[in-house]
């Protein structure tokens, strides 16, 4: 979990648009990102295991 003073300070509009850091809507995380979802690796994981996501199921071979 990120601070939330940290997560506040992501949402405000940067001086450069190269200091843009994407972040989980769930819990700040700005590594492990995937930008399709919105979310970082470890709560899509955990969404996808809930079946919360539509369309998305584990892989099984």
């Amino acid at each position: 979990m990120a601070k939330t003073s940290t997560i506040a300070r992501s949402k405000k509009t940067p001086k450069f648009s190269s200091r843009i850091v994407n972040r989980c809507f769930k819990c700040g995380r700005k590594r492990g990102f995937m930008r399709d979802f919105g979310l970082c690796r470890t709560c899509f994981r955990e969404l996808a295991n809930e079946g919360m996501i539509p369309g998305i199921k584990k892989a099984s071979w």
